[in-house]
């Protein structure tokens, strides 16, 4: 084959088509129109002598051909991306950069928060853009460029991402202030005989982590509320004599509309980790974002004491 008929542009293109799987979706993301591209697939088939992407009832779907060039077309474009970028500098002061994290809403309101405050002042004319972490489509959201970084547990990242640990996670429980335990640490017994609230961000659950670990000690508790957001329980408890159990990090992060204590049992911990796709491991800007976003959480574990529990 001739080189010379090969233009990187195409690449770029077949390897967005691969990711979205839909030429109108490829396309906007390309900032192309769809004939355009359109036009850029046939000569993709041309060039590979194979249809590589083929109409079907939900958008196209891949050959045998497509699919056994998708990681050796993503490693190849990782490696021009580092080519091309790793002797430039981010310059996060002029940077016009817009940043994409996937996360739960407890993350966002605990880590992405204090993260863009910070932000705006090292970095004032960038973006960030937060959306919910879909873990169905964090592979593809990630290959295609749709997202920049994810922060979740590692079991919920797909496997092929790049990914490091950031923190391990506790919980607290939230109560209003003057709840009548307020004042007070908790022991089993109370905990068990108060009204609970429980995050099931699948919806519907009656039953998680705490129940497990209150089952191990002979115990039960009562939940009469399911929410799908942790960012409604403390509207909620601050109503209300119920009792909430939620990430450490997420309890500190809610100023002083809750009392904050210990639950009276070891529920368990769970570890954040930080997962973005192998073609920015050495993109200047993306390695900045990443950076920053450990050194938010350095400086939020330097401002947190263990709070008070009234």
């Amino acid at each position: 084959m001739d080189l010379h008929r090969i233009d990187l542009n195409l690449l770029v293109s077949l390897d967005m088509l691969l990711a979205e799987r839909n030429v109108t979706h490829a396309a906007r993301r390309l900032s192309i129109s769809q004939p355009a591209l359109s036009a850029q697939l046939r000569q993709l088939r041309d060039l590979f002598d194979d249809p590589l992407l083929i109409p079907g009832a939900r958008g196209m779907n891949p050959t045998r051909r497509a699919l056994e060039l998708q990681g050796p077309l993503r490693a190849l474009l990782a490696s021009v991306n580092s080519l091309v970028t790793g002797q430039l500098q981010f310059d996060s002061a002029s940077a016009t950069d817009e940043f994409r994290i996937a996360a739960t809403d407890s993350i966002q309101a605990a880590v992405c928060v204090p993260l863009i405050a910070a932000m705006r002042s090292s970095a004032p004319n960038t973006r960030i853009a937060l959306f919910p972490a879909d873990r169905t489509r964090l592979g593809e959201q990630l290959a295609s460029g749709e997202i920049d970084l994810v922060l979740g547990t590692r079991p919920t990242l797909p496997d092929a991402v790049k990914a490091r640990p950031l923190y391990e996670e506790t919980f607290l429980c939230l109560l209003r202030r003057d709840h009548p335990c307020a004042g007070r640490p908790l022991d089993l017994d109370t905990f068990c005989r108060l009204e609970h609230v429980l995050v099931s961000t699948s919806g519907g659950g009656f039953s998680g982590a705490v129940d497990e670990a209150l089952m191990r000690l002979g115990h039960t508790r009562r939940v009469v509320a399911s929410l799908t957001s942790f960012l409604v329980a403390p509207a909620l408890i601050a109503k209300s004599d119920l009792i909430c159990t939620v990430p450490a990090r997420l309890a500190h992060a809610l100023g002083e509309s809750v009392v904050v204590v210990p639950p009276p049992c070891e529920v368990g911990s769970f570890s954040v980790h930080m997962g973005w796709d192998s073609r920015s491991e050495n993109d200047p800007a993306q390695k900045w974002l990443r950076q920053q976003v450990i050194e938010s959480i350095h400086r939020q574990e330097a401002l947190q004491p263990p709070r008070s529990t009234a």
